[in-house]
């Protein structure tokens, strides 16, 4: 009666590569109450005695009541034991409604007739009893097992218990009842916590235990939880309480008249891999592997795919990451490629798309929305003749961010224009955008109240036009308003022949690349462009870095020399 206890009843989680039909528990219960102490202490003064022996044993421990006191038994996954209840209760042929019922009455007959229950208060219930999900609350988790302090179920285990009920309840096909909101956009607290219920599919199977007094059993109010054990496909059981594992055994305290005391054992007692098995599954593991990804290797191939001879695939995987500077919020971006001469795409791919619309989150003094919008596009190119483009001339994406409130009213915040990079690799590039400005107060009482502003007729006019053929492009007198700016995150590849040939032979590298019209040219002059814009750049710091009177005094000297 003195014997220390084990408290820690939480849920202990292992990961198991073997199936889990091997699972065997031991689980021993053992009353250590004053009434069964004193049977102990009588049962070895007899002993004791010289001329005792079994014929006052069996006095005191009768065949009625074997298992009284203590019961030690090995369950398996999923192994239907019954209890003293179930036996009375599937006697009876019209206690059986549903197929389940019916062959654990044919089971349970089986037993009757070869008398071979190997059990007496310990039984189960599996995954396929409908008492695993009718088990109240207080049984499936008491106040009073296995700890020494009053401890009530959390709300997820409220939550989760009547999960499988739900499951099992019919839908109602009466229209009258109202729908449920599919968006809701200001959700309680109350809502939150009652919609956030993780539900994974697991089996269950709960090791029960009937504590009644003896010559009572078969009451459902003496039932009792010992040990719950739950499993997923990939290989995950948990098991609450833990296994002892060397430590004190968990203490049950039964509820009533008399407040027994029980011990609770519970130990693994898988059967251990011996070396041999072990390395036999590790090698067949690899087999499998090994065949497997002879499979994959059948159905990709190994040619590495690779375009027609003259012709540049180019691929893009590009991201709409933000945009900020933006007058009004709940802002959305609508893009679009165009493709220049000898370029060309997939019949499916799409040219166009508009992302999400995104509400602006303050940064400091500015405020940005964050789109993280992907898209993919893929084009080839193929030149017709070198002397028609000396220069190629890359796709372009053309877009368009406006902003849309709450009365459905939109507006242009500014047009923006990206080129595809003439260099494969990552690209982080910012756009800055602007829109026609129409001078007036009616203009901008307009955009105000009831939405719209000035826009273009042909988005390519943020550029040059597509329709354009003459030698110079003048836009005097059109007036524009400069707005925020949009990053976007690019990641291209190119793919050619060429690339290989120049690659094994090494000579030939640039007439090779410019048999493909022109790469080597625009990409002289797209680095000698890149180098002077991060020239200017550099210069554009350093001068705002410097004092303003000291900026003012070399403005003037340069003026005077």
């Amino acid at each position: 009666m003195a014997d220390s206890w084990n408290t820690d009843t939480g849920e202990a989680v292992y990961r198991s590569r073997d199936a889990v039909k091997n699972l065997k528990i031991r689980v021993r219960i053992e009353r250590v109450t004053s009434t069964a102490a004193l049977s102990q202490h009588l049962q070895q003064h007899v002993l004791s005695q010289q001329d005792g022996g079994a014929i006052e044993l069996e006095t005191l421990t009768p065949q009625g009541q074997k298992g009284d006191n203590d019961e030690e038994l090995v369950v398996g996954w999923q192994e239907k034991l019954f209890s003293q209840y179930e036996m009375e209760l599937f006697q009876n042929e019209s206690a059986c409604q549903t197929p389940l019922d019916r062959q654990y009455l044919t089971e349970i007959r089986a037993l009757n007739k070869a008398k071979g229950r190997r059990n007496h208060r310990i039984f189960t219930y599996t995954d396929h009893d409908r008492f695993t999900s009718c088990l109240p609350i207080q049984q499936l988790y008491p106040t009073d097992l296995l700890t020494t302090t009053k401890s009530g179920p959390t709300f997820l285990a409220e939550r989760m218990a009547s999960v499988r009920n739900r499951r099992q309840e019919r839908r109602t096909l009466d229209s009258s009842i109202p729908k449920s909101k599919i968006v809701i956009w200001e959700p309680t607290e109350e809502f939150v916590k009652n919609s956030h219920v993780v539900n994974n599919a697991m089996q269950t199977m709960h090791i029960m235990a009937d504590l009644a007094p003896p010559g009572r059993l078969g009451q459902k109010e003496n039932e009792y939880l010992l040990l719950t054990i739950k499993t997923d496909g990939s290989g995950t059981v948990i098991v609450k309480p833990d296994f002892n594992k060397g430590k004190e055994p968990y203490r049950i305290v039964t509820v009533g008249q008399k407040r027994e005391v029980w011990r609770l054992h519970v130990e693994n007692v898988c059967t251990a891999m011996q070396p041999e098995e072990k390395e036999r599954e590790q090698n067949m593991y690899k087999d499998l592997y090994v065949r497997h990804k002879e499979y994959l290797n059948s159905l990709v191939g190994q040619d590495f795919e690779m375009p027609p001879l003259g012709i540049l695939r180019y691929m893009m995987n590009g991201e709409i990451v933000s945009a900020k500077g933006f007058e009004y919020d709940n802002l959305y971006i609508h893009f679009f490629m165009e493709l220049p001469n000898n370029w060309s795409s997939l019949p499916f791919q799409s040219h166009s798309g508009v992302t999400q619309t995104c509400r602006a989150k303050t940064l400091g003094k500015e405020n940005v929305a964050f789109f993280s919008y992907p898209f993919s596009f893929e084009a080839f190119y193929m030149s017709e003749k070198e002397s028609e483009e000396p220069i190629l001339q890359w796709p372009v994406i053309y877009f368009k961010v406006l902003s849309l409130d709450s009365w459905q009213r939109y507006r242009t915040e500014g047009y923006g224009y990206l080129l595809f990079p003439a260099i494969p690799g990552k690209h982080t590039i910012t756009c800055h955008t602007w829109r026609p400005l129409q001078t007036g107060t009616v203009s901008s009482l307009r955009r105000f109240f009831i939405g719209g502003s000035p826009e273009l007729e042909d988005p390519s006019y943020v550029r040059i036009p597509g329709t354009f053929k003459g030698e110079r492009l003048s836009r005097f007198g059109f007036c524009t308003e400069t707005t925020g700016s949009v990053t976007f995150n690019l990641h291209c590849l190119q793919q050619a022949r060429a690339f290989v040939d120049a690659t094994v032979m090494k000579k030939r590298r640039q007439k090779v690349l410019e048999q493909l019209g022109g790469f080597s040219q625009q990409g002289a002059v797209c680095t000698i462009l890149e180098a002077f814009q991060r020239a200017r750049k550099k210069m554009q710091d350093a001068r705002e870095g410097l004092p303003r009177d000291l900026v003012n005094t070399t403005s003037h000297s340069h003026a005077e020399s």
